[in-house]
């Protein structure tokens, strides 16, 4: 299997990509990425945030294309090709996470409210990383 991005905020099983949060068992706060030893709302006392996977869909919270390549860590392609990233509010959870979209997308078929799903691909430099994509049926 490919080397993951991130090691513990996402997993790839037989082929399924899900993002890795925490929900606290007390009052049900949804973290992205994982934050375990307590939970971030400040009116909960509960110190047991549980690992959860999050939903794979959700609807385009915003977007934008990166026509400039990211700072060092990150090694980009030679020459650069611009990415387009989505936020996207998880179905049931309320959060928005970013991630870059899936090639075949680019910011003109993009739109606010549009629903995507949660998927994985290539970096430049090799390793997987989350994407959000066209539905699967």
């Amino acid at each position: 299997m490919a080397r993951l991005a991130i090691d513990g905020w996402f997993t790839i099983e037989d082929g399924v990509t899900h993002l890795l949060g925490t929900r606290c068992p007390g009052c049900g706060t949804v973290c992205f990425p994982p934050q375990p030893g307590f939970c971030r709302n400040p009116r909960c006392e509960d110190d047991s945030p549980a690992l959860a996977r999050l939903s794979r869909r959700g609807r385009v919270w915003s977007y934008t294309n990166a026509c400039y390549p990211p700072p060092a860590p990150y090694v980009p392609a030679e020459p650069y090709t611009p990415v387009t990233l989505a936020a996207v509010e998880l179905e049931r959870e309320g959060i928005v996470v970013l991630g870059q979209v899936t090639p075949d997308l680019t910011v003109a078929d993009l739109s606010v409210g549009m629903e995507l799903e949660l998927t994985s691909g290539p970096l430049a430099d090799g390793p997987l990383v989350w994407m959000w994509g066209r539905p699967h049926a």
